[in-house]
């Protein structure tokens, strides 16, 4: 009986604990969450479990001020790729293609970007479907 009632204020102090999360939390954990699957299946192969990427083929996504800096963009290199530019990583030229995914909606490509930006030592709050979408209709 007294293991019950244990289990029993163990399970509502739990939904306590949930309810008292607000919405944005909420929101950031399942982008971040849905990112995660995202990123495991499209671009972990080539930017590593890490974000450390490919020696100087495959630039690493663990450089925090490159991705504050083209917070704007990101989406864009996520669903467009990238052909012909070079990039410059924590001081290092990253010359190269990325293939597009343009097979990702602009929720998915939120929520990689979300679980990119938040991962591998970068903390940069959600990225919402609003934002990337507006960010989509001004890439050049």
């Amino acid at each position: 009986m007294k293991l019950k009632l244990i289990g029993g204020i163990i399970v509502l102090i739990s939904v306590l604990i949930a309810a008292c999360q607000n919405d944005a939390d909420q929101d950031f954990k399942r982008y971040y969450t849905g990112g995660a699957a995202i990123y495991k299946q499209k671009c972990e192969n080539c930017h590593g479990n890490n974000g450390e990427g490919l020696t100087s083929l495959i630039p690493p996504l663990t450089d925090t001020a490159f991705l504050k800096k083209n917070r704007d963009y990101l989406a864009c290199i996520v669903h467009n790729g990238i052909t012909e530019r070079v990039l410059t990583i924590n001081s290092k030229a990253y010359e190269g293609s990325m293939p597009a995914n343009t097979d990702l909606a602009p929720m998915d490509v939120a929520k990689v970007l979300t679980f990119v930006t938040n991962s591998f030592g970068n903390k940069q709050g959600t990225i919402t479907v609003d934002v990337v979408e507006k960010d989509l209709a001004a890439c050049p």
